[in-house]
């Protein structure tokens, strides 16, 4: 079973940075697809950044597009999520996601929700203005 575990979401002011990990076991991860989503309060749970694992192949939503970046390290089977310029609009739970079915996975099909097999618990992010 795929286990994903989140860390590094917290309280920051508007223009500051964080880095959410999201460290996974349980397989071997070279054809998974592995994702960033979102939601806010009242609102869906939005697709932020996704990273194909055998290639690097990497997508992002427009809204963060140029202020994060998504990567993984092999090594530690660990996927990070680089927020910088933080607005208080990104302020949300953020979920670590991940597909078995990653490998040559269209960047259009790792933006849907409905993709991804496995979720971690979440983690909070507060922007303040």
């Amino acid at each position: 079973q795929v286990q994903l575990v989140e860390s590094g979401g917290g309280l920051v002011q508007a223009g500051g940075s964080l880095r959410l990990s999201c460290a996974a076991s349980g397989r071997t991860f070279s054809s998974y697809a592995m994702g960033w989503f979102r939601q806010a309060p009242g609102k869906e749970r939005e697709f932020v950044a996704a990273i194909r694992w055998s290639d690097g192949n990497t997508d992002y939503a427009d809204s963060v597009k140029g202020r994060f970046t998504i990567s993984r390290d092999n090594a530690k089977n660990t996927v990070y999520l680089q927020m910088n310029s933080l607005k208080p609009e990104d302020t949300a739970v953020y979920y670590c996601t991940a597909t078995s079915f990653g490998r040559g996975m269209p960047t259009r099909t790792m933006r849907n929700r409905e993709t991804y097999e496995y979720w971690g618990q979440g983690t909070q992010v507060t922007v303040s203005s």
